[in-house]
């Protein structure tokens, strides 16, 4: 089974972080490691007992040729070494294996008595296919070392594409988890980031449709125009403006991206839009509210096919409140029963005061509810807002709310255009 690859990021002070050239230097030379990977040891354990098995194959077919008195018709089984060694080592030890074996051979058929004719054909039979079998492990070795090499740019370009979010910006704790469906993927059609600006912390998490490198292309041009219409538009809706004009302009007639921008614009209110994308979770307490639109918008891309611009929407965020941002490979990822992922339910279960604990037990949960492979790329970004000072939180007082619909979160529309 092929495991989905993670990625959450380590927080280092800034006096511990490498210049980005180093930090790309490093990453060339050592590609990361995914969930699945195993920790050296039990590799190395894996790669032992895989280079043994060979020649315990050999060991038992001399074995059977010795005692069953026919030695001569199991000689052929001896090839069996040499052939699954190429799967688990280089050229040198597939020659050292057929060797093995050839020598085995040779001493088995003369100690039954074989036709000298006979002998030599087997025998040559075992080095030609110790000669192949060489061949192919150093075809291979020469593979791995080219993935491992691709494995490593993707990783930098996965650092370049979706930065590292620190564990504390601004106001929150943050914590991000982000799995990329595609084999050996580190990134894929989720996107993702979170920047302080003069107008406090904004953020996007966001879908685009489809898979594979054209989605990456245009979540890469999303998160571009994002970063920089986030530090100069003062409003949050001409952030998504310029998102729209953008698209617009480069993306195809039948693609298009759905996403949640968020801004933090002083210390008791969270900006939303939403542009068909999933609603977030307010986690109040031990309850988890979704933030449904109040004046839904049609996803990034499609607003000249709608007609009809996103609203701006204000959420109350009090002290000690968490807000989980996510894309549709969490709740729309299936167990063996065929049964969403009831990502509701599941946060409130694994809720914790540290944003990076919370989304880790929540994405082992997820894990498990697939069986260990996900089919879709998959983001969470959790947000956490701490108890303020106690002379803080007496100074500010929540704005009062609007009623809304029970299960729902208190919010507002503000703004539209």
């Amino acid at each position: 089974m092929r495991p989905a690859r993670i990625h959450h990021h380590e927080h280092r002070p800034r006096s511990q972080r490498a210049h980005p050239v180093s930090a790309l230097r490093l990453t060339a030379r050592r590609p990361g490691r995914g969930r699945g990977d195993a920790p050296s040891g039990g590799a190395g354990v894996r790669r032992h007992f895989a280079a043994v098995v060979p020649v315990l194959i050999i060991a038992a077919v001399a074995c059977l040729a010795l005692s069953g008195g026919t030695g001569m018709g199991w000689l052929p089984l001896l090839a069996v070494g040499p052939a699954l060694a190429a799967a688990t080592s280089g050229p040198w030890g597939v020659l050292r294996i057929g060797g093995l074996a050839v020598g085995l051979g040779a001493g088995i058929g003369v100690h039954a008595g074989t036709p000298d004719r006979e002998l030599a054909i087997v025998l040559a039979a075992l080095f030609a296919v110790t000669l192949a079998s060489s061949l192919a492990g150093a075809l291979r070795r020469r593979r791995e070392r080219v993935l491992a090499a691709v494995r490593s740019v993707a990783e930098a370009a996965q650092h370049a594409f979706l930065k590292p979010v620190p564990a504390t910006v601004g106001h929150f704790q943050t914590a991000v988890r982000y799995s990329a469906a595609a084999a050996e993927a580190r990134i894929g059609g989720d996107l993702y980031a979170l920047v302080p600006t003069p107008f406090g912390i904004r953020l996007i998490v966001g879908d685009v449709r489809g898979k594979g490198l054209p989605a990456v292309g245009v979540a890469a041009l999303v998160l571009g125009v994002f970063r920089e219409a986030a530090y100069d538009e003062p409003d949050l809706l001409d952030v998504v403006h310029r998102i729209e004009r953008s698209l617009a302009r480069n993306l195809g007639p039948d693609d298009f991206v759905t996403a949640v921008i968020a801004g933090y614009p002083d210390a008791d209110r969270m900006e939303l839009v939403n542009c068909g994308h999933a609603p977030p979770l307010l986690v109040q307490g031990a309850s988890v509210l979704p933030v449904e639109p109040l004046r839904p918008a049609p996803p990034l891309g499609l607003r000249a096919l709608a007609d009809e611009a996103p609203g701006l929407q204000e959420v109350a965020l009090a002290d000690g409140n968490q807000l989980l941002f996510y894309t549709d490979g969490v709740t729309e990822a299936r167990d063996h029963e065929r049964e969403f992922y009831p990502l509701q339910e599941r946060l409130a279960r694994h809720l914790s005061e540290e944003p990076s604990r919370t989304l880790a037990a929540l994405h082992e949960d997820l894990l498990t509810h697939v069986g260990g492979e996900l089919h879709d790329d998959a983001a969470l970004l959790l947000l956490r807002k701490p108890a303020a000072a106690p002379a803080a939180s007496a100074a500010a007082e929540a704005p009062e709310g609007v009623d809304e619909p029970a299960g729902r979160c208190p919010s507002r529309t503000v703004a539209a255009e």
